[in-house]
């Protein structure tokens, strides 16, 4: 059980490594304000809805289940 536990351990720590050379060699990848992104501003509101970032959001967790259900086999 704890040889899956570190073999998750180790990718999660290298995917956060990876995200973090990103998020400084590339600053406009910021989440948030990502191209696709929605931004509307009016007289008297503004919304701002994330659609860009949540897909890829929505894309790492399912990478990170898929693999950790990997380990487990």
């Amino acid at each position: 059980m704890f040889q899956d536990l570190g073999k998750v351990l180790i990718f999660l720590g290298l995917a956060l490594a990876a995200a973090g050379l990103l998020l400084t060699w590339i600053p406009s990848l910021r989440p948030g304000r990502l191209p696709g992104d929605l931004y509307i501003r009016r007289e008297n509101w503004s919304l701002h809805f994330p659609v860009v970032t949540c897909l890829l959001v929505s894309i790492a967790l399912t990478l990170v289940y898929w693999l950790i259900q990997w380990f487990r086999r």
